[in-house]
């Protein structure tokens, strides 16, 4: 688990300096100029795989704190549609979801963080999920108390469409065996 830790510290810690110290981080970052950037991202990566190798060796032995009733788990599989389609919205040129939805990039996080909390009962999924969860939503809170409301016009619908449609084909690759086959993981097995 100290894997698991350390990496969430890393990764959830780089990507919370600009909630708990706006002032220092804009400062870095102008006076690194892309030194800034190459650090966040150094932290970034590092903090990433220890977040993947440490919830690798922590989930086997990791103790079950619940054991999820299978409808959780069918309700966690429709909610991931729902945090791909707002992942998609995030990295597309914005439409109106986009406007929308705000922080669609947030959302999405919030999402499948929630979701897995749903389908998975063990310590390890639970500091992982929940770790996420708790940043994402102290980041949204961030971003409401700085007056950032995300975009302020609305674009072409079409890139709205584009959105769903690239959220949807995400979503049927995963359920089809790429989360099995990434994650070791059947996100539709029964039980």
């Amino acid at each position: 688990m100290v894997v698991l830790v350390l990496g969430l510290i890393l990764f959830l810690g780089i990507h919370s300096v600009r909630i708990v110290a706006p002032g220092w981080r804009d400062a870095r970052a102008a006076s690194m100029g892309n030194g800034w950037r190459g650090l966040y991202s150094v932290v970034s990566a590092v903090g990433l795989v220890l977040i993947v190798w440490g919830y690798a060796l922590a989930w086997p032995e990791s103790p079950v704190l619940y054991e999820p009733p299978v409808w959780t788990k069918h309700l966690a599989a429709l909610l991931m549609l729902f945090a791909l389609i707002a992942l998609a919205v995030s990295q597309l040129p914005g439409g109106r979801l986009k406007k929308m939805l705000k922080h669609p990039m947030l959302l999405s996080v919030k999402i499948w963080a929630f979701a897995h909390l749903l389908a998975n009962g063990e310590l390890a999924s639970i500091l992982l999920f929940g770790g996420f969860l708790a940043w994402a939503v102290v980041d949204r809170i961030s971003l409401k108390r700085r007056g950032d409301m995300g975009p302020a016009v609305a674009g072409p619908v079409v890139w709205d469409v584009a959105a769903v449609a690239l959220g949807v084909v995400l979503y049927v690759l995963l359920v089809s065996g790429l989360h099995l086959w990434l994650f070791g993981a059947d996100p539709l097995a029964r039980g």
